[in-house]
């Protein structure tokens, strides 16, 4: 017997039911350079409440005032999914998981410690019995805020296994209904992750009395294969993310774990309450949020997971396409056709389009704004891909909350001439313009729009990279800036890459210019009022 959403589950079919847990806004935001701000984090747990993702980390309350309002904001909104928020072995920390999600009907403290000698003496600066001391105050002192509490023993693939099951016993007993065993370092492999698993179920005499949980990370690739280890071993949490972000070389990608127990069900009959249709969406939205582009040739979720390009595989593919794909594209959320619409399609099809790519809830201003962006494009491009529809989109959907908007560019470059650029911009309904010129036409570019809007901020990533294939492919252009130790990533899409450029660095602006506001209402507006 065991606990789903604090219900009992005693039927034989449900103790094959895994829980997904998702730490993409905690473990994964500790990505070098994935931070989000509060909007994209309000944007991604609403898609992830619609994908089915059981329970949702929302945060590190303690880590940060912006961390602290989104675990609040989150646990506020969430309808099915039950908001987590990360404490360490402190009390201050605890009491602010508490205070971050108390507003929400069900909620869950994740609260952790290090286990292993190698942290305990270099890290902590702790004794065994120190530990073992401190196990038995938290997890009792964050009982005291909710039945839902979650422990974890840091570093345990490198803990010794017999104060692994004595720190868990005790974890337990002191009412942790989740135990979870982190792979911090992703240093182990599915044969010796499996045998610890084991070892837990078979040692630690309460164990029944929690569900055993698995935490694994990538730095040796085996992420989504020690976890699957896990499970088969009796694991029935995975602690995952969307698209495998996370510190180092990042998680295990929940996409993965939830398809490969979906395909491989004769192997492996779980199941999850994941809506799998949805997970193209939820990568998309991630890879926008974090300015991380998915590689094409990542499972599950990559442009080349079905795409067929050998003659062979072509024709395998037209005789049956079970000989070469495992899985369906539209069990992803991935449309088979990679050509619908052209430049005779009309409004309506292009309103029915959307809402297959899953867009069934945007205005009607910005399926205007974005079929008349799909008109121009047609008429440039050969080919127009759903991946051009949805960055068309998504480039609408970012400019709707702008103040600064690119009304005109002009850019001189080449080999002999001094690169520069002509830029109008309208600056809060005002129109400015500005010539400059610059160490290549980007740099000219951005000293326009400091001279329209003066601002000082440091460009942390400029990053481009093609939607689709072809010369006349849309780019697809990635800018972070950092002012004041806030950061935001702008993301802009146009068959012309200055053009992307522009629109990218003014959509990070814009993202800065909602911070300063909320952080700093008053001063905000004083800048505005000079003009600046």
């Amino acid at each position: 017997m065991y606990y789903i959403y604090h219900q009992k589950i005693d039927k034989m079919e449900d103790k094959n039911r895994i829980i997904i847990f998702d730490t993409t806004m905690r473990d994964g935001e500790q990505s070098p350079g994935a931070s989000m701000s509060l909007e994209e984090k309000i944007q991604i747990s609403r898609v992830f409440d619609e994908l089915g993702i059981d329970i949702i980390e929302a945060g590190f309350p303690i880590a940060s005032p912006g961390d602290f309002e989104a675990v609040t904001a989150i646990s506020k909104i969430l309808k099915k999914s039950v908001p987590a928020g990360l404490a360490r072995h402190t009390k201050k920390d605890i009491d602010a998981c508490h205070e971050a999600l108390k507003s929400a009907k069900r909620f869950r403290i994740h609260t952790f410690i290090s286990t292993s000698s190698l942290h305990m003496k270099h890290k902590l600066n702790k004794t065994p019995e120190q530990v073992i001391d401190s196990i038995k105050e938290h997890v009792t002192y964050a009982r005291k805020f909710t039945d839902d509490v979650e422990w974890s023993c840091e570093d345990g693939t490198r803990t010794d296994m017999d104060f692994m099951c004595k720190t868990v016993e005790l974890a337990i007993k002191c009412g942790a209904k989740t135990i979870n065993i982190p792979d911090t370092v992703g240093y182990t492999v599915p044969s010796e992750f499996k045998k610890i698993i084991e070892t837990l179920k078979n040692k630690v005499p309460n164990i029944d009395k929690a569900i055993l949980s698995v935490h694994c990370h990538n730095d040796l690739g085996l992420a989504v294969a020690n976890s699957l280890a896990g499970v088969s071993a009796g694991a029935r949490q995975v602690e995952c993310t969307i698209n495998g972000i996370g510190e180092r070389a990042g998680n295990a990608a929940l996409e993965e774990i939830v398809m490969a127990m979906k395909t491989r069900s004769d192997l492996m009959p779980f199941k999850t309450g994941i809506n799998t249709k949805l997970i193209s969406k939820a990568s998309k939205t991630v890879s926008n949020a974090t300015g991380f582009p998915v590689q094409f040739n990542k499972a599950i979720v990559g442009k080349n997971a079905f795409a067929h390009e050998s003659g062979i595989h072509q024709d395998g593919m037209l005789k049956n396409r079970n000989t070469y794909e495992i899985m369906t594209p539209e069990s992803v959320g991935v449309k088979k056709t990679s050509l619908v619409m052209g430049k005779h399609s009309g409004r309506h099809a292009f309103k029915d389009k959307l809402s297959d790519l899953g867009y069934a809830g945007v205005t009607d201003d910005v399926i205007q704004t974005a079929f008349g962006k799909f008109k121009i494009l047609a008429d440039k491009k050969k080919h127009v891909y759903d991946e051009d529809i949805i960055a068309l989109v998504d480039d609408s959907l970012i400019k709707e909350s702008n103040v600064i908007n690119l009304k005109s560019l002009k850019v001189f470059a080449g080999t002999g001439e001094p690169q520069k650029a002509e830029m109008t911009l309208e600056v809060y309904g005002e129109l400015k313009k500005a010539n400059e010129t610059g160490d290549g036409p980007v740099d000219a570019i951005f000293k326009c729009i400091k001279k329209l809007y003066p601002h000082d901020v440091k460009l942390q990533l400029y990053q481009v990279h093609a939607v689709t294939e072809g010369t006349d492919a849309q780019a697809t252009v990635s800018v972070r800036i950092e002012e004041k130790g806030k950061t935001t990533v702008g993301q802009a899409a146009d068959t012309d890459t200055l053009v992307a450029s522009a629109n990218a660095y003014l959509n990070a602006l814009n993202k800065m210019i909602i911070k300063r506001e909320k952080t700093a209402p008053e001063e905000f507006e004083q800048e505005r009022m000079k003009g600046i």
